[in-house]
């Protein structure tokens, strides 16, 4: 066993499945360390169990984490509060990815913990008289682990000290990576084979996982490696193995695997399902929907259940975090009350602000090209805070008492009006932009007749730009005030949807799968329901508009992957999905090679074109310093343990 993989042998539980004060809970007792014969007990089982779902915290919200599924694609680059966690990874000449900045080391650090628990309660809960449908949760969880392992690092070790995939109870300090192929076919596929077989259609609680959840990573992991084995790029991988199979199927065998599974799993949903409108599945208020098959959870009903303070975010895990870092400093926007500059839209605990930390930003391109189609597509409207509305009069302001202020062009605005705005598209009406910071405090422009001030596509820069509602906080708790905007999220993490199916099968359809499904077909599925609006998000009214055949006749006759990237990113934008989707597919440097935006001061609003250096060897990150240094080897060793390019 690896000293700093495990800081103890078996990460301890420390999180709710379910709403506190529901029936249908993982009840919990905190442990930070286990002992291993604990798994030689049926509670010491059921308690590693707990740990799993626990561990997902750990990972997913965890902002720097996110960072590295992020920044560097075509969906975040680096904003205006960056420090080099954001700027390495951009690889645009701001920093460099190397084994000490990589944060990537959130995953390796965190997912050992996990295996080694599953493989405890895989190898001990038959003899305790577990079911088989509870060890099978071990069974995903290990397959899971080690699916986002080989992603990121490539091949890795299948053996912590005991042997491969065995629980390990003692200290090593010597490790051998695995190879890729290695590392699929005595891990993943058998793990989530498994599971399939032997986990329940609907989970045992709110948000345990069942068949369909394991069909979908199954269906990924079958789809990731045909890319793999075809390496249309040509890019490297390590350590070293040729691109073929141990069991002697070729690349279009496992795109049909993952097509087949994913299909099966779209005709036998389980409890699961699509929701009706777009914005249902992002909306706060209905969080723990059927199409959110697994999340990180948190709730704001008890520190104890949330894992972390309801009052205040540390900046680490196990908060839920990674929305502050997309958010700008909104509370800059300056609106006239008499002659007196005040903060007319501050900081709040509401889904479409937050707090903020500026420290990624969407590139110009993701509102020219991937939500181009703002009018018929709801899922910019439900990605993104384009309208940021006066909130002065709550409870802890100081404004409570001011009906009205004066804004853009001197015009009244009231609570609830919008302060500033981001347009869907360039007016036909030229933007007045100030050269610095100007009336609004931020950089923001006018246009005649508009109360608010305004910003347009081309003009969103490093410092201002569109907020991101799909992960800002949600609480029922904020009693008419500003609520608790500096704690985390008390909002669960989305780590897989029901949605993706769709998506898999569509990928897998476009590299040759065939079946019952075509990929158009399986594509305007979602954006038929990407069409179909029920409330106007940004507008703060409802709308009852079906625009569901302009976008299914929209769809290009002939799908092709580009198209189904596209796709991904308009649906699970931010999300966390998109440097995985890209090394996957050996696209990141075609499609996120280049981008523009706007300068790191208020005013600057001229796009800057950026050219990132992406090369062969990021497709894979570092290995983690703290993991070589921690080991008993040679120097050499060593440096055939790290992957090339670092």
């Amino acid at each position: 066993m690896k000293r700093y993989i495990f800081k103890n042998l078996i990460i301890g539980s420390t999180v709710l499945l379910s709403l506190a004060g529901c029936s249908d809970i993982l009840e919990e007792k905190p442990h930070d360390f286990y002992e291993p014969g604990y798994f030689k007990t049926e509670q010491g089982v059921k308690q590693g169990l707990t740990s799993h779902y626990a561990h997902l915290r750990w990972i997913y919200g965890q902002a720097y984490f996110y960072n590295a599924c992020q920044t560097g694609t075509d969906e975040a680059t680096y904003a205006q509060s960056a420090d080099g966690n954001f700027k390495d990874h951009d690889l645009s000449g701001v920093g460099i990815i190397n084994p000490t900045s990589s944060r990537s080391d959130v995953l390796w650090n965190n997912s050992y913990y996990d295996i080694n628990t599953a493989s405890g309660i895989i190898e001990n809960g038959a003899a305790v008289g577990v079911a088989s449908s509870l060890i099978a949760e071990s069974k995903f969880f290990r397959g899971f682990d080690y699916f986002l392992l080989v992603q990121t690092f490539g091949g890795v070790p299948l053996d912590l000290g005991a042997g491969e995939l065995k629980f390990n109870s003692q200290p090593s300090r010597y490790s051998r990576r695995n190879t890729v192929p290695e590392v699929y076919t005595k891990a993943i596929f058998p793990d989530l084979v498994t599971a399939v077989k032997d986990l329940p259609d609907a989970p045992r609680l709110t948000g345990t996982v069942t068949k369909t959840v394991a069909r979908l990573f199954l269906a990924k992991a079958y789809l990731t490696y045909a890319w793999w084995l075809e390496n249309p790029n040509s890019i490297p991988t390590y350590p070293d193995a040729p691109r073929t199979d141990p069991d002697g199927h070729n690349a279009q065998w496992y795109f049909q695997k993952a097509y087949d599974l994913a299909v099966e799993g779209i005709n036998n949903p389980g409890s699961y399902g699509l929701l009706d409108s777009y914005y249902d599945v992002n909306a706060g208020a209905n969080d723990r929907n059927k199409e959110v098959m697994l999340f990180a959870d948190h709730t704001q009903e008890s520190e104890y259940y949330n894992g972390a303070s309801l009052t205040y975010g540390s900046g680490g895990a196990p908060d839920n975090f990674s929305g502050w870092m997309v958010t700008w400093n909104y509370t800059a926007i300056r609106s006239k009350n008499g002659t007196a500059a005040v903060s007319s839209v501050q900081r709040e605990a509401n889904q479409f602000l937050g707090r903020p930390w500026t420290r990624m930003a969407p590139p110009i391109e993701v509102f020219t090209n991937t939500f181009a189609d703002k009018t018929n597509d709801s899922r910019y409207d439900g990605t993104f805070t384009t309208v940021f509305r006066g909130n002065w009069n709550l409870q802890g302001t100081g404004l409570t008492g001011v009906a009205t202020l004066a804004n853009a062009n001197g015009l009244t605005i009231k609570p609830g009006d919008a302060v500033l705005s981001f347009l869907n598209d360039e007016p036909s009406t030229a933007i007045i932009y100030p050269s610095g910071q100007g009336e609004s405090g931020v950089g923001a422009g006018v246009l005649p007749g508009r109360a608010d001030y305004v910003i347009s596509p081309k003009g969103i820069s490093r410092i201002v730009y569109p907020g991101f509602w799909k992960l800002g906080p949600y609480r029922t708790d904020n009693a008419g005030g500003l609520g608790q905007p500096n704690a985390g999220s008390t909002r669960p993490f989305p780590v897989a949807k029901f949605s993706e199916l769709y998506l898999v099968a569509a990928e897998a359809a476009v590299k040759g799968a065939t079946g019952s499904w075509s990929a158009r077909s399986l594509v305007n599925v979602l954006r038929a329901r990407a069409g179909k609006w029920k409330w106007d998000n940004n507008g703060n009214t409802a709308k009852i508009q079906d625009n569901s055949a302009a976008m299914t006749n929209a769809t290009p006759a002939v799908i092709d992957i580009n198209y189904i990237l596209a796709e991904r990113s308009r649906e699970f934008f931010g999300e966390g999905y998109r440097w995985y989707d890209l090394v996957r597919t050996q696209k990141w440097n075609e499609i996120a090679g280049k981008y523009s935006i706007g300068g790191s001061n208020y005013g600057q609003h001229t796009p800057e074109i950026v050219t990132r250096t992406i090369d062969p060897h990021h497709y894979l990150r570092p290995i983690p310093q703290g993991q070589i240094d921690g080991m008993e080897m040679s120097a050499d060793e060593k440096a055939v343990y790290q992957n090339p390019g670092y």
